[in-house]
């Protein structure tokens, strides 16, 4: 069993431990907390009782232990103690309740957004004020699709659901992410610089969720540069495979938040994430795509001289790397 197990006589003295708790209460002397829960809630079940408690314990990592205790009635009477490792299942339970915040923030947003500017088109008949209403009207509801579009691909991608597998030429892969994204670009001052990639570059896998790593990795790059900065987007093979690099010399990540910007909905600069749009699923898309693919990603970045993102993939072609 998972869970640990400590039976006791009606004394309270230990008569059977099962491996788990031999090895959850003897292991270190920080966890003497644990032991004297125990002993306690063990006294107050062989009172009749069936007390539980939730035991923290901080070293040598954070944990949460769930302890109850019941009275063993039938002859020979005693008592016996189950403790349980309950820290991944608080973790997802927060992780569960922040994201279903973080939806209902981001698409209470638009959607109210959408409502006010609906009511006060209603009431309006300059057509200049309204045809300004309706672009923004319109560039909510863009938002809004895109949030849900990102929620789907991320739901998609968390559970391994691609559509197909194949050679994905890397060269292709890039053009095809990089496109869409150029007239962006141009209206914020920023350019792309995409140099020539080895027509012979190829990587295994879903080139749907490759293409969606990529634009994600470069519309970041573009929206967090300030104008007239360059984004520099490569390819190259090495022993681990096929690295693509993206580039820029923005804003950078603070150090303290490298750790947690694959996050959902985390937001380095919650202001400046405002004025640049984006849903805050972009790097967690990158990250469950570069996973599935056995591959992953790392950041390199200093605040106030920009960050490079750089894709890990398998390699498809044989030979040595350049």
């Amino acid at each position: 069993m998972p869970e640990a197990v400590v039976i006791c006589d009606s004394s309270g003295a230990v008569v059977f431990e099962n491996a788990s708790a031999h090895k959850v209460l003897s292991s270190r002397p920080s966890d003497a907390l644990l032991v004297q829960a125990v002993d306690e809630l063990v006294a107050d079940a062989l009172g009749g009782a069936e007390p539980q408690r939730r035991v923290e314990l901080l070293s040598p990592s954070r944990r949460t232990l769930a302890v109850h205790a019941f009275p063993v009635a039938s002859p020979p009477k005693g008592a016996v103690a189950v403790i349980e490792d309950i820290s991944d299942r608080l973790r997802l339970e927060a992780v569960r309740r922040d994201f279903v915040a973080n939806v209902s923030h981001e698409l209470k947003t638009p959607t109210g957004a959408i409502a006010l500017l609906a009511e006060t088109i209603e009431g309006e008949t300059d057509p200049a004020v309204v045809s300004r209403l309706v672009e923004r009207l319109g560039a909510e509801a863009d938002r809004l699709s895109q949030t849900i579009d990102d929620l789907l691909d991320l739901s998609r991608i968390e559970a391994n659901e691609s559509a197909t597998e194949d050679d994905v030429d890397v060269a292709a892969l890039i053009g095809d992410a990089v496109a869409p994204l150029l007239e962006t670009a141009e209206s914020l001052n920023v350019v792309v610089s995409a140099p020539a990639v080895d027509l012979g570059l190829r990587v295994r896998g879903s080139p749907r969720d490759l293409r969606s790593a990529v634009s994600n990795l470069v519309d970041n790059a573009i929206k967090y540069s300030e104008p007239g900065g360059t984004v520099h987007v490569e390819a190259h093979r090495t022993h681990r495979g096929v690295e693509i690099s993206v580039s820029d010399h923005g804003i950078g990540i603070p150090s303290r938040d490298l750790s947690r910007i694959f996050e959902r909905f985390y937001r380095v600069d919650r202001a400046r994430s405002r004025s640049t749009g984006g849903t805050g699923l972009g790097l967690s898309i990158v990250r469950h795509v570069a996973t599935n693919h056995a591959g992953r990603v790392k950041v390199r970045s200093v605040e106030g001289e920009g960050s490079t993102f750089t894709l890990v993939l398998p390699d498809t072609v044989l030979g040595p790397p350049r």
